[in-house]
C-alpha cells in the first residue's frame, strides 16, 4: 500500500510540497513586451547622426527618381539609380539594400547639392505595392538590419502621401523584427544582445498620437507573444490571474475580478470546472470590466472571451507526444483578449467592455474528467464529454454564458480551438463564425484593416446534429470526422444567450513555427476603434 501524499495550499493554489522550488518563475515575473521608442521627426529637423540607419522606401516597380529618393541618390553619386537599372533593387516588400556613405556630404562636387546629409549607413527598403503587409515586412527588415549593424536608431524617411496606416504597419513590423523571447537564456559571453533600436519617422501625414498608438499596439502584441511563449510551469492559471491583476491595477477605468474554484462551483460553472479536475492548479475565470469616462454608443457593452488553457495534454484523451510542448500556447486566445482589453483601456477608447478569460490546465490524473462523463454548464445545459481534448469549448461555454448574463450586448471570442481550422485555412486566415451578419462583417473588416485576417465560415443548422448527444443536451465532440471547426462553432453558439456573437478560431494563426504571434490584439483594437465612432 502506498501512503497518500499530502497536498498543501499556497496562495490559493493546491501544490505538492516543493513544486515552486523546483520550478521557480523566471527572472522578471511577467512579460514586458518590446520597449521601443518611437518619435516623429520634422523633415527639416537636424540630420540623422552617424550612428543612425537611414531607411528610405521604394515601391515595386522601383523608381529611383521618386521625390523621396532623389536626395539620397544624389548624395550617393547615383548609386541607387544604377542599382535599380541593374535589377539589384526591385522594390519587393521587405527587400533591403544597404549603402555606405560619408557622414556629411555638403559640397557641390559629383552632382551633390549643399545640404545633402547622410549618416554612414543608408538602406533602401522595398514596400512592394504599398499594402499594410508590405509596410509591415519593410519594418521588420529594417529592424533586423539595424540590429545587425548595431545602430542605436533607425530613421524612416517617407513621402507626403504616406499616412498613419502605413506608418503604423511599419512600426508594427519594426517591433516584430526586434522581438526576442530570451528570458530563459543565459548571458551570451562578451556579446550580449544589443538594446532595442529607437525609431524615428520623418515625413508623411501621421501625427505623434498615431505613432504613439502604433507603438502601444506593438508592445501589446509583444506581451501577448510573451505570454504564449512562456513555459507552462512558469505560467499556471493562478499566475495568469496574478498578471491580469497587476496590469489592470495601473489602468484607470479598469477593474479585475478573479473567480476561482469555489466561486465557479457555487455559481454552477461545471463545464469550465470539469476541465481542471485533472490538474493541481484550480481554474480561474478572469473578469476585466472597462468603464470609460465617455461612451460613444449608449447602452452597448462589448463582451470579449479568451480561451486560456495554459497547458493542454488532451486529458484522458491524451495527445500524441510529438509537438505536445507547443500546447503551452493553447492560451493564445486568452493572451489576445487580455492584452487587447488592457490596450483599449490604456488608450481610453469610449467603448465599455467586459472581458472573460477562461484559464485552466488540462491534465490526466485519477481525478480528471473521463470520456462519457456528463457535466452541467453555467447555462444549465448538460454536456456529454465525448473527448476530453475538446476542452476549450467547455471553458468557453461558461465564459460566454457569464458575459451574456452580465450585460454584454455583443460578443466576440478568440480561441486556439480546432486543428480542423488549420487544415482548412492554414496560418494566414483565422476562421470566423458568427450569429449576426452585420456584426460578423464588422469583425471581418477589422481583420482586413489590422492585418489579423479572418475568413467567414458557415454555421448552417444542418450541422447541428453533430453536437447532439444521446444522454445529455449536447456533446462536446462529434463521432463523425467532418466539419470539426464548424461543429465547435455550433457548440459555442448554444451558450451565447442570443446575443450577437462572433467566434474567431485562431489555432492556425496564433501559433506559427512553434511560437506565439499575438494574433487578435490588432484586430480587437481596430474593432474597438470602429465601435468608438458614433453610429
Amino acid at each position: 500500500m502506498i501512503a497518500a501524499r499530502r497536498v498543501r495550499t499556497v496562495a490559493g493554489v493546491k501544490a505538492y510540497p516543493g513544486l515552486r522550488a523546483r520550478y521557480p518563475r523566471a527572472a522578471g515575473p511577467f512579460p514586458k513586451g518590446v520597449e521601443m521608442k518611437v518619435e516623429l521627426v520634422s523633415p527639416g529637423a537636424e540630420p540623422p547622426r552617424a550612428e543612425t540607419l537611414l531607411a528610405v522606401p521604394i515601391a515595386d516597380p522601383p523608381d529611383a527618381g521618386a521625390a523621396i529618393l532623389r536626395p539620397v541618390d544624389r548624395a550617393l553619386d547615383g548609386l541607387v539609380t544604377r542599382a535599380v537599372d541593374d535589377g539589384e533593387i526591385r522594390g519587393r516588400a521587405g527587400e533591403f539594400t544597404l549603402f555606405r556613405a560619408a557622414s556629411t556630404l555638403g559640397s557641390a562636387a559629383g552632382g551633390r547639392r549643399a545640404g545633402d546629409h547622410l549618416p554612414g549607413r543608408v538602406a533602401v527598403v522595398g514596400v512592394g505595392a504599398g499594402a499594410v503587409d508590405d509596410w509591415r515586412k519593410a519594418g521588420s527588415t529594417v529592424a533586423a538590419g539595424a540590429r545587425d549593424l548595431r545602430a542605436d536608431t533607425a530613421r524612416l524617411s517617407v513621402s507626403a502621401d504616406v499616412g498613419p496606416v502605413e506608418a503604423g504597419a511599419f512600426i508594427d513590423g519594426f517591433a516584430a523584427g526586434q522581438y526576442r523571447f530570451d528570458r530563459f537564456k543565459g548571458e551570451d559571453g562578451d556579446d550580449p544582445a544589443p538594446p532595442p533600436v529607437a525609431l524615428e519617422i520623418s515625413g508623411g501625414t501621421a501625427l505623434a498620437s498615431d505613432l504613439s498608438t502604433a507603438a502601444a499596439t506593438a508592445k501589446a502584441v509583444a506581451r501577448a507573444r510573451d505570454l504564449c511563449n512562456t513555459p507552462a510551469n512558469h505560467l499556471t492559471p493562478p499566475d495568469f490571474a496574478e498578471y491580469a491583476r497587476e496590469r489592470s491595477a495601473a489602468i484607470e477605468g479598469l477593474e479585475c475580478e478573479v473567480l476561482g474554484e469555489e466561486e465557479l462551483d457555487a455559481m454552477g460553472a461545471g463545464a469550465m470546472a470539469s476541465v481542471a479536475h485533472g490538474s493541481q492548479y484550480p481554474p480561474q475565470l478572469i473578469i476585466l470590466r472597462y468603464t470609460p469616462s465617455a461612451v460613444a454608443r449608449e447602452g452597448e457593452i462589448l463582451g470579449v472571451v479568451g480561451k486560456a488553457i495554459t497547458f493542454d495534454t488532451g486529458g484522458i484523451s491524451i495527445k500524441p507526444s510529438g509537438g505536445m510542448e507547443e500546447m503551452k500556447m493553447d492560451m493564445g486566445g486568452g493572451a489576445a483578449a487580455l492584452e487587447s482589453a488592457l490596450l483599449i483601456a490604456e488608450l481610453g477608447l469610449p467603448v465599455p467592455m467586459i472581458t472573460a478569460i477562461a484559464a485552466a490546465e488540462n491534465m490526466p490524473s485519477g481525478t480528471a474528467t473521463k470520456p462519457g462523463d456528463v457535466v452541467t454548464a453555467l447555462s444549465g445545459s448538460t454536456i456529454e464529454v465525448i473527448n476530453t481534448d475538446a476542452e476549450g469549448r467547455l471553458v468557453m461555454a461558461d465564459a460566454l454564458t457569464y458575459l451574456a448574463e452580465h450585460g454584454a450586448t455583443r460578443l466576440i471570442d478568440f480561441a486556439t480551438l480546432t486543428g480542423a481550422i488549420v487544415v482548412a485555412l492554414g496560418e494566414v486566415y483565422a476562421g470566423l463564425f458568427g450569429s449576426d451578419e452585420e456584426w460578423t462583417e464588422d469583425v471581418r473588416s477589422a481583420g482586413e484593416v489590422s492585418g489579423d485576417l479572418c475568413w467567414p465560415m458557415p454555421l448552417h443548422e444542418r450541422y447541428r446534429p453533430l453536437i447532439e448527444s444521446d444522454v445529455a443536451d449536447f456533446a462536446n465532440a462529434a463521432k463523425k470526422r467532418q466539419a470539426g471547426a464548424v461543429y465547435a462553432g455550433m457548440f459555442l453558439k448554444e451558450f451565447t444567450g442570443g446575443v450577437p456573437w462572433c467566434h474567431v478560431d485562431i489555432a492556425g494563426t496564433a501559433m506559427v513555427n512553434g511560437a506565439g504571434t499575438g494574433f487578435g490584439v490588432r484586430l480587437m483594437l481596430a474593432l474597438a476603434q470602429r465601435l468608438a465612432l458614433t453610429p
